[in-house]
């Protein structure tokens, strides 16, 4: 390109590789700055291990993340594992959605779904239809209980509620349904296959991470892990991190690390990112001798007792067979009792809930209890995010920033491609 410039991006997260990656297909310079000594932020694999900070998943919607690990080299089919949307509890109530458009494999999935009264049925799609004719939005002050409060209580409770804390991570009673009814358009409503749920097949270091590493390395990019930037400053029109010049910024770090930076430039900035408030997600990894899972992902009973969501088979994903993940999201009252507490709770509720599947108590065994103790921002009716554009040459990025996903890997990466794309723009 004919003006090449020099840009930092602070953050080797996921929003922070994206806009790194784009910025350097533009032609630019960049620099990555990463205070861990590994990339990957709040999706990353633990330091030489097997296991991940979390469990994750992926849609088929997710089409800006797939596309960007394809840029860095990632073969897709390989490390994910494409299954069509199933929400079945470990009793075989649920549905599942077949071949087809998805709006039309929704409906007949839920005329086939087992639990629901055909009252229950036609109550749900009835609700989506109102929901669809009216662009899937509503007033921005009501709860995802609120929109759903017409709702039978089973369809409530086997699909509104773990769907919602899943995408959400925020309990319906306090998420909100603008929010809501978003990931269900893009989801879905989206297209052919963007309701497919893509699982990975292997450590999260491998889907974008690790190869997006290597490919900014490659391209001449200068990656600096365990690297904290301290200080940024304006000087004229080009701006200093820790006194070195660049001409521009992308903050992609955390929420709070990014307000750190920006408080003295941008104190308004830096008091609505404040305003965010957090929930953890917590995964039990668990060994089950003889367990498996079909499909490899299951809905569970939560209830006061019974913390998970969610339990995959690691087995049936081309990992060690035996492993499972639990995860247990909106853990905030289950952080609060101790992470042995919740282990040893999650083991009573498979034992409950996973007789079917060859659950042996006596055989058992909690592998690791991993806590991401700000693992999302909680989606609540009326939340105010912080902008992109912070000042000319200064961007803001990470799932954090003003946009229309919940806490999400492909809300993420358009950041950071947003925000890449905008330095590249400005004159």
């Amino acid at each position: 390109m004919s003006d090449p410039r020099r840009l930092a991006v602070v953050g080797g997260g996921w929003a922070g590789l994206a806009a790194a990656v784009q910025a350097r297909q533009l032609g630019h310079a960049v620099t990555l700055f990463e205070m861990a000594r590994q990339c990957g932020g709040r999706a990353r694999s633990t330091e030489g291990g097997t296991l991940d900070n979390g469990q994750h998943i992926l849609i088929g919607a997710y089409r800006e993340t797939l596309a960007l690990m394809r840029r860095v080299g990632v073969d897709v089919d390989t490390v994910l594992l494409r299954h069509r949307l199933a929400l079945r509890m470990a009793d075989g109530r649920g549905l599942e959605l077949g071949p087809g458009p998805a709006a039309l494999s929704f409906g007949l999935a839920v005329l086939k779904a087992q639990g629901w009264s055909l009252a229950d049925k036609l109550a749900l799609l009835g609700a989506c239809s109102r929901w669809a004719l009216a662009g899937f939005a509503c007033q921005p002050d009501r709860s995802v209980a609120d929109l759903c409060a017409g709702l039978p209580a089973a369809v409530r409770q086997m699909l509104i509620d773990p769907l919602c804390v899943a995408a959400l991570n925020t309990p319906a009673a306090e998420a909100s349904a603008a929010i809501f009814l978003r990931v269900l358009k893009d989801g879905l409503f989206g297209g052919a296959g963007a309701c497919d749920l893509l699982l990975p097949c292997r450590p999260l270091r491998d889907l974008l991470p690790a190869p997006a590493a290597a490919w900014l390395a490659a391209q001449g990019a200068e990656l600096r892990l365990g690297q904290r930037v301290m200080s940024l400053h304006r000087q004229h029109s080009h701006w200093l991190l820790d006194g070195e010049t660049f001409d521009g910024v992308v903050l992609a770090a955390s929420a709070t690390e990014n307000a750190r930076l920006l408080r003295p430039l941008a104190p308004a900035w830096a008091d609505t990112a404040d305003t965010l408030r957090f929930e953890p997600i917590v995964t039990v990894y668990v060994h089950g001798p003889g367990v498996r899972l079909v499909p490899p992902m299951l809905a569970l009973a939560e209830d006061e007792r019974s913390p998970a969501q969610f339990v995959f088979d690691h087995g049936a994903l081309g990992g060690e067979a035996g492993r499972l993940a639990f995860v247990v999201s909106g853990a905030a009252p289950w952080v609060e009792r101790g992470l042995d507490a919740t282990g040893q709770a999650v083991l009573a509720q498979a034992a409950r809930q996973l007789a079917r599947q060859g659950w042996r108590a006596d055989q058992a065994r909690i592998e690791q209890v991993v806590a991401e103790r700000r693992a999302t921002f909680r989606s609540t009716p009326g939340l105010q995010r912080p902008p992109q554009p912070v000042a000319p040459g200064l961007y803001a990025a990470g799932d954090h920033v003003a946009g229309p996903y919940p806490a999400t890997l492909e809300g993420a990466v358009r950041s950071g491609l947003a925000a890449a794309q905008a330095f590249h723009d400005a004159k």
